[in-house]
């Protein structure tokens, strides 16, 4: 289990985890669009977002703390009248979590704990690991059976990268570490997940 470290403004992290027991976090497209939801109000102000993938009973995302928080200082948690030189961005994931739980919990009339506690956290070290990093997340879906193409799944930050729509996800950064949209491709496609699997400590 990764060690529970805490996320500093600046640095790159993967943060991930799975349902508690294994349980599913998502029965129905619905359940989806309200994470993301949830993922915009709680998290999105205070980090930059490079790639992300939920699914079924696991969700993997690449984000990094945002050092500039111009803006955003009426957030819960924010600016100088918080007292806080620095916001805690675990507990703004906490809230996500939490406030997720809540709502599945009223849907589908169950409770308890749906996420394994504490989320699983790593630093991301290297500019190698971050672009394997990228790739891994985007191609989990197919890795797990939960669609034949990776790049047809509708719940990952692939297809908002390739197509010319508007998204949250820090595109052109993304595709500059690539050089090119074409290389971004082929560096999917031909992407060996062997590359990382050594420093993914628990994969979901």
């Amino acid at each position: 289990m990764s060690k529970t470290i805490p996320l500093v403004a600046g640095q790159f992290y993967h943060i991930y985890n799975r349902g508690n027991n294994g349980e599913d976090l998502f029965c129905e497209p619905c359940n989806y669009a309200h994470f993301f939801e949830l993922y915009i109000r709680h998290v999105y102000p205070l980090v930059e977002t490079f790639a992300y993938c939920l699914m079924r009973n696991h969700f993997h995302l690449l984000v990094r703390p945002r050092t500039d928080l111009t803006g955003f200082q009426n957030l819960s948690g924010l600016g100088a009248s918080s007292g806080l030189d620095e916001p805690n961005y675990s507990q703004h994931f906490s809230n996500l979590f939490n406030a997720y739980t809540k709502a599945l919990n009223k849907a589908y009339q169950r409770s308890g704990n749906l996420f394994e506690r504490p989320f699983k956290r790593i630093l991301v070290d290297s500019d190698r690991y971050l672009i394997h990093l990228l790739c891994y997340i985007h191609r989990n879906p197919q890795k797990h059976s939960f669609c034949d193409d990776f790049r047809d799944y509708p719940y990952s930050s692939y297809r908002a990268i390739v197509q010319d729509k508007n998204t949250r996800v820090m595109r052109a950064e993304v595709l500059s570490w690539f050089g090119s949209f074409k290389a971004f491709e082929e560096y999917h496609a031909q992407f060996d997940e062997q590359q990382i699997q050594h420093l993914i400590e628990d994969d979901c």
